[in-house]
């Protein structure tokens, strides 16, 4: 199932991106594999895949231990600060940062690790109370400068999650606007590269908005059941 799910997936995204005249080869299909046993990532990784996401800081040390070591983890989940010590000695990306606070935390382990923690920023582009993300433009800047003069931490771009709703105007709307502010942040030199945004409804709507990391899960893994 997974093999197909895969395949399918993959052509989906050559797909649209020929449509709109994207490369493929330029996005990063991220395999959401929250709630999934470590088998299901090894099937995902004998089918090609190289990158899975993970919710949670003990979910990705037990998966971490048990799948062999040239995959890319990414951490997608709101992050507190004292779990910081168990997610960067393991994941390529952490995808969901927003605070100073959290940001320091991150370069403090890294420099433990002697590794530079690539980031994005968790920007909040809807009114849902649910959502985590910066919305302070000020903070924003303030937190991509002290990036930019930090030798343990390099910041890749921005991380948005559009709001659940079937209104495509409000989800591009979402996207639009990540867009827009990792525009912003380049021409004041931050050289942001990373876009990631889109999931298995919407990721369409995110490929034509610029995303460059797609987070999808239920359409690679299945329908989730979260009692188990």
């Amino acid at each position: 199932m997974i093999k197909e799910n895969l395949n399918r997936v993959r052509d989906e995204i050559a797909e649209k991106c020929v449509k709109i005249g994207r490369n493929p080869a330029e996005i990063r299909l991220i395999a959401v594999s929250k709630t999934y046993g470590y088998e299901f990532v090894l099937e995902a990784k004998n089918c090609g895949q190289r990158d899975f996401g993970e919710n949670w800081s003990q979910e990705l040390v037990e998966k971490y231990d048990l799948v062999p070591e040239d995959v890319s983890w990414h951490f997608i989940g709101h992050l507190q600060t004292n779990k910081a010590k168990y997610v960067v000695p393991r994941a390529e990306f952490i995808h969901s940062v927003d605070s100073l606070k959290l940001t320091k935390e991150i370069s403090k382990t890294a420099q433990k690790h002697n590794k530079v923690q690539n980031i994005l920023l968790e920007i909040k582009t809807s009114e849902e109370a649910t959502k985590h993300g910066l919305t302070s433009e000020e903070e924003i800047i303030g937190i991509a400068g002290y990036c930019k003069e930090n030798k343990n931490i390099s910041l890749a771009g921005l991380m948005t999650m559009a709001p659940f709703t079937d209104d495509e105007k409000k989800i591009r709307q979402s996207f639009s606007q990540l867009r827009t502010l990792k525009e912003k942040l380049n021409k004041n030199g931050f050289g942001l590269k990373e876009l990631s945004m889109g999931m298995t409804s919407d990721f369409e709507i995110a490929l034509e908005e610029g995303a460059t990391m797609l987070r999808i899960g239920s359409a690679i893994f299945g329908t989730r059941n979260y009692l188990t």
